[in-house]
């Protein structure tokens, strides 16, 4: 971490003149995205180019523990750059001075050192040297396990009409466990702090967690080439009783300069592999973020459109679906896929209920074909199914309201209920806030119908290929 910066002294004031009190203003702080610049970098000619890659945007919630913002620093710049090759970091700091105005100073070693840890190098021809001594690190770390398959195993011999038509030929994803894990991943925990919102490191001393790292090969015949990791998954694996296991993937990133190149499904399609290769009881996803949400749902839609077993259920569905003014008495209900079916789809392609039922309602769409015919029955059913999640069955307790009572005893524990028979403020209330949830629920049913057509149009385009 390299610092530099000019400090200035007041000039001695004319002892003859008064001196004269004034008070400064207080340091307002500088946001923490407003002075720091991150660059990615894979040779040592790329530090300090203008041609290197800037990440952006990036999360820097951890950079300051108390609100984000550096305080103390006049004209404060702050350039990092993080290898791709080793994932250590070197940090170029300059500013014109320093003054406490009534905040402190902020510690930017410990700053930086909240999000990079031991990656953090303090010189930049120590950094420089790393591109070097460090070259086949992602070689080290997948040395001593075998490649995972990337062709599709889908637990059933459906067409190939959506086999994968991007070329991994250059692609390799290999899984590490066990010690490794911690090793591989106190490197790549930057990349998690500012590129995933919200996102904490896992805890690598549980031997249940794997790493599935994404690489580009090496060039065949090139000494000096080595594999290029382009992206890891993070995937805990624990025990469901009686007597199976099930994968939950926690954290999956693609890194910046490959991002939207179809790898983090390619990653996933991995995963999918893996738990039906092995036969875990489902593979699920923590918190999964829209953008993640909806790759997985069209790689799962893709998956289920020439699943056997679901068939029937589905053409069963959708004729009932056709038929004249069905939208008025439509429930989202009589539309889901029966359990047999859910159990089928668990059991064969490892998607778990939840999961299942979002594409089944991408599925429908598909079957309801002209969807355009029967657009209104088909939202009808799209809003019964997120009212019923949302807002929930017991929506409709109009006029009951809980007041709090005077009592000796445990003031917490002491309330009544009454129900309103007239119609005063607690059924305007309720009235207004009736009127707030379908505002809310129409718009969240727009979201899910754009992204319902979304997903269908981008199977349908590959149906047709």
């Amino acid at each position: 971490m390299g610092t530099k910066h000019q400090s200035s002294s007041d000039p001695i004031s004319d002892p003859k003149k008064k001196r004269r009190v004034g008070f400064s203003k207080i340091d307002a702080g500088v946001e923490a995205n407003e002075c720091i610049k991150i660059y990615l970098v894979s040779s040592k000619e790329e530090v300090g180019s203008p041609d290197s890659f800037c990440i952006k945007p990036v999360d820097l919630n951890h950079f300051s523990e108390e609100d984000g913002k550096i305080y103390g620093y006049q004209n404060l710049k702050i350039t990092i750059w993080v290898s791709s090759i080793s994932f250590h970091a070197y940090a170029d700091i300059s500013f014109e001075s320093t003054s406490d105005g009534g905040k402190g100073i902020t510690d930017l070693k410990a700053a930086l050192q909240n999000v990079f840890a031991e990656n953090l190098v303090e010189k930049k021809d120590e950094f420089l040297d790393k591109f070097s001594s460090d070259r086949r690190y992602v070689k080290s770390v997948i040395s001593t396990v075998a490649a995972l398959k990337l062709t599709a195993a889908n637990g059933h011999n459906g067409d190939s009409k959506f086999d994968p038509k991007e070329d991994t030929a250059d692609l390799e994803v290999f899984r590490i466990v066990g010690e490794p894990v911690g090793h591989l991943y106190s490197r790549l925990v930057p990349f998690i702090l500012l590129l995933i919102d919200g996102s904490n490191p896992i805890d690598v001393t549980d031997p249940r967690w794997e790493i599935y790292v994404l690489v580009e090969k090496a060039i065949a015949h090139q000494e000096d080439s080595h594999p290029n990791l382009l992206g890891f998954a993070a995937v805990y694996r624990f025990y469901r009783y009686p007597d199976s296991m099930r994968l939950r993937l926690g954290q999956i990133l693609v890194l910046p300069p490959y991002q939207r190149k179809g790898y983090g499904g390619s990653l996933l399609k991995v995963l999918n592999n893996v738990a039906v290769s092995e036969d875990v009881y489902d593979l699920t996803v923590e918190e999964p973020e829209d953008s993640l949400q909806h790759v997985r749902t069209l790689i799962d839609v893709q998956r289920l459109f020439v699943f056997g077993p679901i068939q029937a259920a589905l053409n069963s569905v959708v004729a009932r679906l056709k038929q004249e003014n069905f939208s008025k008495k439509v429930h989202s209900c009589q539309c889901g896929p029966p359990l047999s079916a859910v159990e089928d789809v668990r059991k064969s392609l490892k998607i778990n209920r939840r999961q299942f039922l979002q594409c089944w309602e991408v599925l429908l769409y598909l079957g309801l074909d002209p969807i355009e015919k029967y657009l209104e029955t088909y939202r009808t059913i799209v809003s019964s199914r997120i009212k019923a999640d949302v807002i929930g069955k017991d929506s409709e307790g109009v006029g009951k309201r809980v007041i709090d009572v005077p009592t000796e005893y445990d003031q917490e524990a002491s309330f009544v209920m009454y129900k309103s028979l007239n119609g005063d403020a607690t059924n305007r209330e309720m009235a207004e806030n009736r009127s707030n949830q379908e505002e809310q629920l129409r718009q969240l049913v727009d979201e899910r119908m754009k992204e319902i057509k979304l997903i269908a149009e981008k199977v349908s385009s590959l149906k047709h290929r």
